[in-house]
């Protein structure tokens, strides 16, 4: 054999070894390496005591996923947060209610919020992934889509935990002398928000909020401009799963599954519009659909975000009242 041949093939073989590895290691063990993100941010009144709040996402459950239960069944212990924020695609199986159960009961009294992803209507199918390198899968109306799961027993479950339902609405709690507007949209990548919904629920609830928080499930523009416009504090997003699957130490994602930008596709960045900026959280998210078992430089997570107040120079805002 022509040396030429012999180190193609060789460097064939090695390559083949490398795509081992990495399958190994992306299925095998990264999406077992659940991972606590904590950021502080300083968007409360000057004066205001410190809230944590626990931002969960695209669980994806499966009934027999007892690693990602224990896991997150742990989070109220080491985190105590004083509020929840879910923004779906909690289910990844027609049982997977089961699994949800067993891993969010300790967080019950905790006030909270969530919104819907299609997953917690409708059980994941298999797909080619490589689809997802040529843009976001396409939405399904609203005529096409039948809902394959109980819904409203997940709903009923997160409910009796203390969270809200803010599908294309909003509502209000209060925590610590401090009042916490929560308002948003049902899925956006199956086109099921309602954002002027969402907004006028907002401005029903009238003035006096202390944060103003804006909850999709899928960031899409669209919705984080109108939250944005509608004078959201924070926006609080899921379902891109942080890519899933990245190039190590690159900044932005291979892919999202929306259409917002790469490079925001995981972790906290800030969103603009209209001459605006307010900080994003996008959640990696806690687990992957049971048709595609793999995490490659792109640990599953939870993001704890720690409110802090602004400065008295930053905000004309007094301190809340109690």
């Amino acid at each position: 054999m022509r040396p030429a041949a012999q180190t193609a093939l060789s460097a064939l073989g090695a390559l083949g070894a490398v795509g081992v590895a990495a399958g190994i290691w992306g299925i095998g063990i990264e999406r077992y390496l659940f991972t606590l993100r904590q950021h502080e941010l300083e968007v409360l009144p000057p004066g205001s005591p410190s809230l944590t709040v626990l931002h969960l996402s695209d669980a994806h459950m499966a009934p027999w996923q007892h690693r990602k239960q224990r896991w997150i069944a742990d989070i109220a212990d080491r985190v105590q947060p004083d509020l929840v924020v879910n923004t779906g695609d909690n289910l990844g199986h027609p049982d997977g209610l089961r699994g949800v159960r067993a891993a969010f009961a300790p967080l019950r009294g905790v006030p909270g919020f969530f919104v819907h992803g299609s997953n917690d209507k409708v059980a994941p199918s298999a797909r080619n992934p490589i689809k997802y390198l040529f843009g976001p899968s396409g939405p399904q109306s609203h005529e096409s889509f039948t809902p394959s799961l109980d819904t409203d027993a997940l709903d009923e479950y997160l409910t009796g935990l203390g969270e809200t339902l803010i599908d294309n609405t909003a509502a209000s709690v209060r925590v610590g002398g401090i009042r916490i507007d929560g308002f948003g949209v049902d899925d956006a990548h199956r086109d099921f928000d309602d954002l002027g919904a969402a907004e006028e629920a907002l401005r029903s609830l009238g003035d006096g909020a202390h944060v103003r928080l804006g909850v999709t499930h899928a960031p899409y523009r669209r919705v984080l401009d109108a939250f944005t416009d509608a004078g959201a504090d924070l926006l609080i997003g899921g379902h891109t799963h942080g890519g899933q699957v990245r190039i190590p130490f690159a900044k932005k994602a291979l892919v999202s599954n929306c259409d917002i930008p790469l490079e925001k596709a995981r972790g906290l960045s800030s969103w603009t519009h209209a001459g605006r900026t307010v900080p994003l959280n996008v959640s990696a998210g806690l687990g992957h659909s049971i048709y595609a078992p793999v995490r490659f430089a792109c640990r599953p997570e939870a993001s704890v975000l720690i409110l802090r107040a602004r400065r008295a120079l930053d905000s004309p805002d007094g301190p809340p009242a109690g």
